[in-house]
């Protein structure tokens, strides 16, 4: 598979790259920056232990040569200003991303070819690729609640003292304010969190909220997430490549799946070498379906908000 970073020479895309190399099954990693030398010097860097990593083609590139990817993986954004409101920065972003999905356009790109997007507001950045591109549905996704679940199973495991690779629990819906955490099928080794006593509903809020916040307190501390959010990516790049049939917590757009449709964010999904080959309706506890279908509005009315050039 020859995966393409478009942000490649930023803090998330050199994670990706790295993630991606040190998990040596992608065999093609072309790395892409509107600042050419910061590409070509990642490039170089991840060339240079090549030799102590998987046996992968590393080197940077253009949009011309990446015509032939399987992936797009889109990680290129834009921080926030002093003063600026949210609103404002994804206008800004969302116009970067336009750029980016036209110049793909433009070079060209396989049929078969998936978008997968990291670049925040992911779940309306996806969204719009889906449009522009004219690809199907499934081959165009984000990286959706991935990074948020992570966060939350870690935390969950760090506060209980469990094995991290135990826990397993969900957060659902949009990548941002109104995420939703899904308590209902939060389990460790199997069993219920929810069974356990440690588990109280005071926990349950202070580890959800901390786990919201939590992008915010890793750029306050070291100016922006990068490891987490690297191995995030691998897996979701992994699942396609080897046609896992993987249920991850990627944002796609919803046909009817938790009655909501039209929009794109983030349910139960099954990733496969088609990308979303489908959504998966769990039952849910009533108050975590309504949370999950207020997201899809929230989503809704910030899509409306959107300027596009």
């Amino acid at each position: 598979m020859k995966v393409t970073i478009i942000g490649g020479g930023g803090r998330v895309g050199s994670c990706a790259a790295y993630a991606l190399q040190c998990g040596g099954l992608v065999s093609e990693i072309q790395i892409l920056d509107a600042n050419r030398d910061l590409a070509e010097g990642e490039a170089l860097d991840l060339l240079h232990g090549s030799a102590l990593a998987g046996d992968q083609r590393i080197y940077s590139g253009d949009y011309s040569r990446a015509a032939d990817s399987d992936m797009f993986l889109i990680t290129a954004g834009l921080r926030r200003k002093p003063d600026e409101s949210r609103l404002d920065l994804i206008n800004r972003n969302v116009d970067l991303f336009v750029s980016i999905v036209d110049a793909i356009k433009i070079a060209g790109f396989r049929k078969d070819a998936h978008i997968f997007v990291v670049s925040n507001p992911v779940d309306i950045l996806t969204q719009l690729a889906l449009q522009r591109t004219g690809l199907p549905w499934n081959q165009v996704y984000g990286l959706g609640t991935m990074l948020d679940s992570a966060r939350f199973s870690s935390l969950i495991a760090e506060e209980l003292k469990l094995a991290p690779t135990q826990v397993k629990a969900l957060i659902l819906g949009e990548h941002g304010d109104s995420m939703t955490p899904i308590w209902s099928s939060a389990a460790v080794n199997g069993l219920p969190l929810a069974g356990l006593p440690d588990c109280t509903p005071s926990f349950q809020n202070a580890v959800f909220e901390r786990t919201k916040g939590s992008g915010a307190e890793v750029i306050k501390r070291k100016g922006g997430a990068g490891w987490a959010v690297g191995l995030s990516i691998r897996d979701v790049v992994h699942a396609v490549l080897l046609n896992k049939k993987a249920l991850l917590p990627v944002s796609s757009l919803l046909q009817g799946a938790y009655e909501i449709r039209d929009i794109c964010l983030s349910v139960p999904s099954i990733v496969s070498r088609k990308g979303v080959e489908s959504h998966v309706n769990i039952k849910l506890w009533p108050k975590e379906l309504m949370a999950l279908q207020a997201s899809a509005r929230a989503l809704k009315e910030t899509l409306g908000k959107v300027r596009l050039k």
